[in-house]
């Protein structure tokens, strides 16, 4: 497995916690002999550093691991800005569910050694990209670790337009948007309004309809492959909103089509050995434990 030479560290700052844990990260990985690069803003939390500082955006140009100290949502907009860098990230997680950031402050050390030692293992998870057709000039939207959503914006009103799949038509709808998620998504969003749980091995999507009009509309399972298109209906006066992860927003008009479909390049994502997806889910979502018996 490769070695980890040169390592880049992106804090999330107001987070409770990321300073200290950023300070005892660069304590450990000093002793370790590898050199330590900052994102930008990351730089602004450990004053006095006298580290490299490069944007987000370039920083996973100059390493061979990035360590994103943070929730989930640090790891999402870390892997929205490194994924096309093809550079491996580790989670330390510092926010309230972790399902992306596994290795808990207190361990810090003895699963990062384990890590820099070779001993970790790598799972690629796929993302997903929009781009937006308009008066046949096709604009760039953005990519997506977790989920696609289009959405009325800030008015609480319903929204209409066509899906299609493969150029198939599948059917019009009339609710309050779509949620398009990856396996990784299905416990985020997706999850909340009413979608299934996808191991993130799957190599599928789910389409998940948001308060529709009609009750028979469910959520429907496609290979990941696929490409979806969303015709915004055209006689409507609105503008739905398009967001990836919830932060990136693309405000659409009357007549656009959405495009969607799988980003070429997965996110390299590094877990411990004895990193389990299952044991996440229960420990994250509260499912029982597995009961004990006494057959004495």
């Amino acid at each position: 497995m490769t070695k980890f030479k040169q390592i880049g560290l992106v804090g999330r700052s107001g987070h409770g916690g990321v300073v200290e844990t950023l300070q005892r990260l660069i304590r450990f990985l000093q002793s370790r002999d590898v050199c330590i690069v900052l994102e930008k803003e990351t730089g602004g939390l450990v004053p006095g550093h006298s580290f490299a500082v490069f944007d987000r955006h370039k920083l996973g140009a100059k390493c061979d691991l990035v360590i994103v100290v943070g929730g989930d949502g640090s790891m999402l907009n870390a892997a929205r800005a490194l994924v096309d860098h093809k550079v491996p990230v580790l989670g330390v997680n510092r926010g309230r569910l972790g399902f992306l950031t596994d290795i808990l402050p207190d361990d810090i050390e003895t699963s990062l050694a384990e890590v820099l030692d070779g001993a970790y293992r790598e799972e690629a998870r796929y993302m997903l990209e929009f781009t937006v057709l308009r008066n046949k000039e096709m604009l760039p939207g953005g990519t997506a670790l977790n989920d696609v959503v289009l959405h009325p914006g800030t008015a609480a009103q319903m929204i209409e337009f066509e899906m299609f799949i493969n150029d198939q038509f599948v059917n019009s709808q009339q609710s309050d948007g779509l949620i398009v998620a990856t396996p990784t998504g299905s416990t985020a969003y997706s999850m909340s309004a009413g979608g299934p749980i996808m191991h993130p091995g799957l190599n599928a999507l789910v389409l998940v309809p948001m308060y529709p009009h009609t009750l028979s509309s469910r959520p429907v399972v496609v290979d990941a492959g696929s490409v979806i298109r969303l015709h915004v209906v055209k006689q409507r006066a609105y503008s739905p909103l398009v967001s990836c992860d919830g932060q990136v927003r693309f405000y659409t008009e009357p007549g656009d089509s959405i495009i969607i479909q799988r980003k070429q390049e997965p996110l390299r994502l590094i877990h411990p050995l004895d990193y389990n997806y299952y044991e996440v889910c229960r420990s994250k979502l509260g499912w029982g434990n597995r009961l004990v018996r006494d057959d004495g």
